[in-house]
């Protein structure tokens, strides 16, 4: 394998610290003996297209430097190959770091990591949820929960987690259900009011709220956790134990595991959006397939849960 790497940067991931912090994690990767060279694009498609350079030029690994966003635009340019994904995460959520237990906003621990991994030839092969032609690591999103991750993507203030709780309240004020046609691999469609659905290859979304928090990052599934008809009074009371999993006791919510899910709206005219990795994918229907061993990253191998 070659001993360069590629950093591919976000300048603007954690109000600047995307920039800011690749220069501790080259100089980690530096440190271990890797040559170090540095993608920025102009924007998502130029940089994903230099991405996938890098990797058809033979780089030893991708590292994406930023958040959720940018360690989901790097799944697109490594999925399928042999060429290995290192995460630096320095965003709002970094929910694909935390489901790998990496680093978070510590540059040059993560680059550590990294370059412990790679000379080590450790790492670990996960799974990842396909849409289309679209990779994802964590959960697709979809209802109340997508028009959160709307909502907070506008939002420049607070920082942080808090963004997603204040935007989960703003988004209460217009609470209501999705008429869901959900199918579970090739199993007769289930239709349900649902709140949200959520389709998770990973455990967490929204900076580390554990809606799926069963998933496995490596047993072939994806968990399907739909939280059905409940009250802004049940919301608020149930919402706070997302972010322990113990949500999924709660009778308003379900949890279903399949290798293929397609969500649609029942009804016509109703427009729900899914999100991926933070990222818009697009409106229902959409129909996630699970894809092992579709990347190696560069963590622990204890870490996957």
């Amino acid at each position: 394998m070659t001993s360069e790497i590629t950093l591919f940067v976000n300048p603007a991931a954690g109000r600047g610290r995307g920039a800011r912090a690749a220069q501790p994690a080259a100089r980690a990767l530096r440190e271990a003996g890797f040559s170090v060279r540095t993608v920025v694009g102009a924007d998502a498609d130029d940089a994903l297209t230099r991405a996938r350079e890098a990797v058809r030029g033979g780089t030893g690994a991708l590292v994406a430097v930023g958040g959720d966003g940018m360690a989901s635009l790097a799944l697109q340019a490594v999925a399928g190959t042999d060429t290995p994904l290192g995460v630096v995460a320095v965003g709002t959520g970094n929910d694909i770091a935390r489901s790998l237990d990496l680093p978070v906003r510590d540059p040059a621990g993560a680059g550590r990591v990294i370059a412990g991994a790679l000379k080590a030839g450790e790492g670990r092969t996960i799974d990842l949820g396909r849409v289309g032609g679209r990779w994802y690591g964590s959960v697709l999103a979809s209802g109340f929960d997508s028009r959160v991750n709307d909502r907070g993507n506008r939002m420049r203030w607070p920082a942080g987690r808090l963004r997603y709780d204040v935007a989960v309240l703003a988004e209460l004020a217009g609470l209501r259900t999705v008429p869901y046609r959900v199918t579970l691999d090739d199993g007769p469609p289930i239709e349900v009011d649902a709140t949200l659905v959520a389709v998770g290859n990973g455990p967490s979304y929204g900076g580390g709220m554990r809606i799926c928090a069963d998933a496995r990052l490596d047993d072939g599934l994806l968990d399907v956790t739909v939280v059905g008809e409940c009250s802004r009074t049940t919301l608020l009371r149930v919402f706070p134990r997302v972010y322990r999993g113990t949500h999924l006791g709660h009778p308003a919510v379900s949890v279903h595991r399949a290798a293929k899910v397609t969500l649609e709206v029942a009804t016509p005219g109703r427009a729900v959006t899914g999100y991926a990795d933070g990222e818009p994918l697009g409106p229902l229907p959409l129909t996630v397939e699970a894809v092992p061993g579709a990347v190696r990253v560069l963590a622990p191998d204890s870490a996957v849960p």
